[in-house]
């Protein structure tokens, strides 16, 4: 998979029975990643490592509600619901997948997917607002039983569309990327003035295998005619789960988008989902259902309608094509610098977008960056200490950084010296300077 997940200090809650536990968990987690890149590795060796990153999560669970009722932690019973469903729902489907399947690639990506991102993303909010540092994020979730109504209703539809059987994976899914998938959003509003943001994301053998068999294709790609009948279906699919709750007004689509996974996470990142659901239907695939309040600011994806689709669904496959071209992440504060690099890269860059210090960091952490263009002047933690994090963690210490400057201050320039920037980009420079300046540096 390429990569590998590193460990910070802003992970320690402390509570040190619970911070060398989520070391210890990080360390395996990394190891399972080596055995994946690693072909002498054998089938043995990757199902003794699975067997004992989970008795390790085990063990965890077990000292950290512990932790929790000795302190009369308040979030306690939804933080052990959360464990109770990675443990008794998540852990189990994905080990039964991974033995049904031998451990076939697909099905070991799927469970190191998972599993990585869960224990990141648990580990930044949910074990961290033990102590107080965060807000849990599973605290406005719909009522049990409509939960449970949403879960089997899902199931029906998928099995009633494609003879699929659907079982859930998670019932706390938090944007954890399962595979190379498409990410889709609707956006419902009705007359009385209550939206609903839904996130749908689909692995892509799974559009193939169910939307493309109806179409007869014969294709193992998404094209754009797979894509265009992916979102009417999937509209026709949120509109049948509208009708067997009509409370929630899902009857008028307001706005349509097709993400990349960093605008997926984004969003995931803005806010509390009321309901986010993970399935799988055996060796056909994974999806995910994840219902939000929509956020006021949608990030940088573009709205879909009949006189642009064509052209967006043509530029969403060209750049969700998985290839070997060189990573570069771009932060900075100003979503129009963001747009304007990341157009003038992305037909020769794979180029990931952060609007602030924390953000690069997660996106370092899951995809490690060839190159990362920095902007100096930010709010809260500024271009100094975002290079200063970086180079504290082995990990990243080498990971090559420009700074984007709207000005050359000398002053600011020999405070940063010590942490060894690549070099300085200047936000006045003309489109073709700036790129020429990054083609010369991986050409080097």
């Amino acid at each position: 998979m390429g990569r590998q997940l590193v460990w910070q200090d802003r992970f320690n809650i402390g509570v040190e029975v619970i911070d060398r536990e989520h070391r210890k968990l990080f360390s395996i987690m990394n190891k399972l990643l080596e055995f994946t890149e690693d072909e002498s590795k054998s089938q043995w060796v990757c199902e003794e490592g699975i067997k004992y990153f989970k008795g390790h999560a085990m063990k965890h669970f077990t000292e950290e509600e512990v932790y929790m009722a000795s302190i009369n932690y308040k979030g306690f019973e939804t933080h052990r619901r959360i464990h109770d469903n990675f443990r008794k729902k998540t852990l189990p489907e994905l080990e039964k997948e991974l033995k049904q399947t031998r451990y076939a690639p697909d099905s070991v990506k799927h469970f190191l997917g998972v599993c990585a991102g869960w224990l990141i993303g648990h580990t930044l909010t949910e074990d961290c607002a033990i102590t107080g540092k965060t807000l849990s994020k599973w605290k406005n979730l719909l009522p049990e039983e409509e939960q449970t109504a949403m879960k089997l209703t899902i199931r029906s539809l998928v099995y009633d569309l494609f003879r699929l059987k659907a079982q859930v994976i998670s019932e706390h899914y938090g944007g954890e990327k399962f595979g190379k998938g498409v990410y889709y959003r609707l956006v419902y509003g009705n007359e009385s003035g209550k939206n609903w943001e839904i996130l749908l994301a689909f692995e892509e053998k799974l559009l193939l295998g169910t939307v493309g068999k109806l179409m007869d294709t014969k294709s193992d790609k998404i094209n754009v005619m797979l894509m265009n009948t992916t979102r009417y279906t999937a509209q026709q699919f949120v509109s049948r789960i509208g009708e067997h709750f009509p409370s929630l007004g899902l009857s008028e689509v307001r706005e349509e988008n097709l993400l990349t996974y960093e605008q997926f996470q984004t969003i995931f990142g803005k806010g509390n989902p009321r309901c986010s659901l993970l399935f799988h239907t055996g060796g056909s695939g994974y999806f995910a259902y994840c219902m939000f309040t929509p956020h006021s600011d949608e990030g940088e994806a573009v709205s879909i309608k009949a006189e642009n689709a064509i052209t967006e669904i043509k530029k969403y496959l060209k750049n969700n094509k998985e290839d070997d071209k060189k990573k570069v992440l771009v932060v900075d504060d100003s979503a129009v610098v963001l747009k304007m690099v990341k157009e003038l890269l992305e037909e020769d860059y794979q180029v990931t977008l952060a609007k602030s210090g924390v953000s690069a960091i997660q996106c370092m952490t899951l995809d490690r960056p060839d190159l990362v263009l920095l902007d100096y002047e930010m709010p809260v933690c500024d271009g100094k200490q975002v290079l200063e994090m970086i180079r504290s963690e082995r990990e990243f210490a080498d990971i090559p950084v420009y700074f984007l400057t709207g000005n050359m201050d000398r002053q600011k320039i020999e405070q940063v010296l010590t942490l060894r920037p690549t070099g300085y980009l200047l936000k006045s420079l003309k489109p073709r300077e700036i790129k020429k300046t990054i083609d010369g540096f991986f050409q080097i």
